[in-house]
């Protein structure tokens, strides 16, 4: 349920002097408190001008997904970055899902909607990728000669293990045969 912003003041004021607003039909009472508690802490945090409604389906553009990214790649919180935004923190959730999984290009904006039957007016889809930093390309390069020797290294210690459990099984092949050598000669005597 949304509320307004001076709703929101009131019932504010309201739990700093001890009281609780009457409950909206529809809502649990200690659902609207909490709501009201999570109003409080926001507003401490972040200024009064926090709890007011933001405006509705704006437009998002990469390079500003990509900032809020960043900044929760860097190691703030994701729901502080999420309320100083205005957005909810589920959808930046999805934004730093989107980029870990496919990049710069998960952030791009996608065309939604039923693609058109008719093939004449099905309009190719040119994203463009965007070019990379100086200091991007060299870590690129540096991270893929890592993945390079990360997988030269498996690979030696996959053959190490492999040798390993064929001299184990040569040896134990050999047991074998000395127990069934030791075995027959008993038997014989």
């Amino acid at each position: 349920m949304r509320y307004s912003y001076e709703f929101k003041r009131k019932a504010i004021e309201l739990f700093y002097q001890g009281e609780w607003p009457e409950t909206p039909d529809g809502v649990r009472t200690d659902t609207f408190h909490k709501q009201i508690r999570d109003w409080v802490k926001l507003e401490q945090r972040h200024g009064s001008d926090i709890n007011k409604c933001q405006g509705t389906n704006k437009y998002w553009s990469p390079e500003e997904k990509y900032e809020l990214v960043c900044q929760v790649l860097s190691g703030q919180g994701l729901r502080a970055v999420a309320i100083v935004a205005g957005i909810n923190s589920g959808q930046l959730y999805q934004w730093v899902h989107k980029y870990k999984t496919l990049g710069y290009n998960g952030l791009i904006n996608k065309p939604k909607g039923r693609p058109p039957k008719d093939c004449k007016m099905k309009v190719p889809k040119t994203i463009s990728t965007r070019e990379l930093k100086e200091s991007e390309y060299e870590e690129l390069i540096r991270l893929r000669a890592e993945i390079a020797y990360i997988k030269a290294e498996n690979e030696v210690i996959k053959k190490e293990i492999a040798l390993r459990e064929e001299k184990e099984a040569a040896r134990l092949k050999a047991k074998k045969q000395r127990l069934s050598k030791r075995s027959a000669n008993k038997a014989i005597n």
